[in-house]
């Protein structure tokens, strides 16, 4: 099968002070088209940074990155902005909405970075929230959404652009365990009926099950996987 992600021998350090601290150390990992992959780790093992690294939010100190055949690890700033607008979209576990904006508002912002007419944009964000489930509540402010519902805009968002790769860091983090079965279930209907690529990044065993793969970091470096 086709991988969408490609990391090779990646490491990543940050200078602390006086010290270097190593976060990621040689990561090697592939991410066929259409996978769902959970990363699990103790906090500080390196799981939300390499997620950074294929989502073209961060930089690697050593290794490359390639993500739907482009070596993202080599594009300027500005390239992988651009490069992200097309690519990848993004579920945070505390949402990140515009409080001021409508759900169909929020849903839209990834398409002004397109050359999509308004009524284009509109019809690409009422699409999305109908796959949702969200089409009623497309008036709302966040502040009128249930957690759950906050979140499901949140994912809308993430696809309005048809992006191939989703990465979710702790999406469930902030929900109640119902709320939280809810999201996991759209994504693995995005994930198996969409053909969406998703990395995931969880502290939750219960939301790991819904992936197909499971790989755990410890101390910055793939210790296993496991089929899902």
């Amino acid at each position: 099968m086709e991988n969408l992600a490609e990391v090779r021998n990646l490491s990543k350090v940050y200078r602390r002070g006086s010290q270097n601290v190593e976060v990621l150390h040689h990561v090697n990992l592939d991410v066929p088209k259409g996978d769902f992959v959970a990363l699990m780790g103790p906090s500080g093992s390196g799981k939300t940074t390499l997620l950074n690294m294929i989502a073209g939010l961060d930089a690697p100190t050593d290794g490359s990155v390639t993500v739907a055949g482009r070596r993202i690890d080599q594009l300027s700033t500005d390239e992988l902005a651009r490069w992200r607008a097309g690519n990848v979209g993004f579920v945070f576990q505390l949402y990140n909405l515009l409080p001021m904006l409508s759900a169909q508002k929020n849903v839209e912002l990834p398409l002004l970075l397109t050359r999509l007419d308004g009524a284009q944009r509109r019809r690409n964000a009422g699409i999305a929230l109908k796959l949702v489930g969200l089409e009623a509540r497309a008036a709302h402010k966040p502040s009128q959404l249930s957690g759950g519902e906050q979140q499901r805009v949140a994912i809308a968002r993430a696809i309005v652009s048809d992006a191939p790769l989703l990465v979710c860091d702790e999406p469930t983090g902030d929900l109640d365990r119902q709320s939280a079965e809810d999201v996991l279930a759209l994504l693995q209907q995005l994930n198996r009926e969409h053909g969406k690529t998703i990395v995931m990044v969880t502290h939750d065993p219960k939301a790991a099950d819904h992936a197909r793969r499971v790989l755990h970091l410890d101390k910055g470096t793939l210790v296993d996987g496991q089929v899902s």
